[in-house]
């Protein structure tokens, strides 16, 4: 079972619930989609690490078969081509691999070369396989990078929990592709709801099921639990506002394995949410 973990903006507690689960279920795959700015690594610190290098392809010109005809300038919506002083120049930085400048070019002056982009690392951390993602700085997409690392994991065993990047962007989207279910992770605040609404339209765009668990929680009025009562989300699990929790949390411990009240606590949240994993998958197969 894939499950995604997902909020409108960074800071919600998305890592923590993420890395948490994971660490609280018996046997577990965790996959930080966040390749801009991974951090589930710290909190796992995983062992036995092997990388392997993520590229993509981009164009290379012949510049003796070039008759500067720019229908490949015209093609590319990213204005990764430029015709200047009668010559072809290819900007790497902005360009998105599609392949279209290649096939356009009547000349054939166009062929592709590899260009590494970034990394994914696999590591073990006790019970846990992790495997991050990392894009280099300056490069325009990790959807290569993403598609990388959902690709190989139908081999593993037990639960797989998506890290997803923060937000409703592409990067977003290609991380809860193929996931059976997606948990959206909220603060109680007006801005807390409004970053919440954002993945609620995302998931339910991709016809997704999902739950919310709201963190931070403190006495009173919570705009986030409003909120799913009235758009009829199911609250998974409520986290209070908890200086030990959160101090663990910035000092890139997982807290349930620093004390039973927290294993007890995730581990709970995690039964919720397998059982409505399960209800999902047996009535949507």
């Amino acid at each position: 079972m894939k499950i995604a973990v997902l909020s409108g903006k960074g800071g919600t507690g998305k890592t923590l619930v993420a890395v948490n689960l994971a660490a609280a279920a018996k046997e577990s795959i965790y996959i930080d989609c966040d390749v801009e700015e991974p951090n589930g690594y710290l909190f796992f610190k995983p062992r036995d690490i092997k990388s392997e290098k993520i590229t993509i392809k981009i164009p290379i010109i012949d510049e003796r078969l070039c008759k500067g005809c720019r229908k490949c300038v015209d093609f590319c919506k990213f204005n990764a081509l430029a015709y200047i002083n009668d010559k072809l120049i290819v900007f790497d930085e902005v360009c998105h691999s599609c392949g279209g400048c290649v096939l356009f070019c009547p000349e054939k002056a166009l062929t592709e070369k590899e260009k590494i982009i970034g990394e994914v690392q696999r590591g073990v951390s006790d019970n846990v396989t992790v495997i991050t993602g990392i894009l280099n700085t300056g490069e325009a997409s990790g959807i290569p990078i993403i598609k990388k690392l959902l690709s190989d994991t139908s081999a593993g065993k037990g639960l797989t929990f998506i890290d997803c990047p923060p937000g409703s962007a592409c990067i977003v989207m290609e991380s809860i592709k193929d996931a059976d279910y997606c948990i959206l992770v909220a603060e109680p605040t007006l801005f807390g709801v409004h970053n919440l609404n954002m993945v609620y339209n995302l998931v339910r765009l991709f016809d997704k099921p999902h739950g919310a668990i709201l963190n931070k929680c403190l006495d009173g009025e919570n705009p986030a639990e409003k909120f799913c009562i009235e758009k009829g989300i199911q609250i998974l699990g409520k986290i209070s506002f908890d200086n030990e929790l959160g101090t663990l949390n910035s000092n890139a411990l997982i807290s349930v394995r620093e004390n039973m009240k927290y294993r007890d606590m995730f581990s709970a949240l995690l039964q919720t949410v397998t059982k409505e994993v399960r209800h999902e998958t047996a009535i949507n197969p």
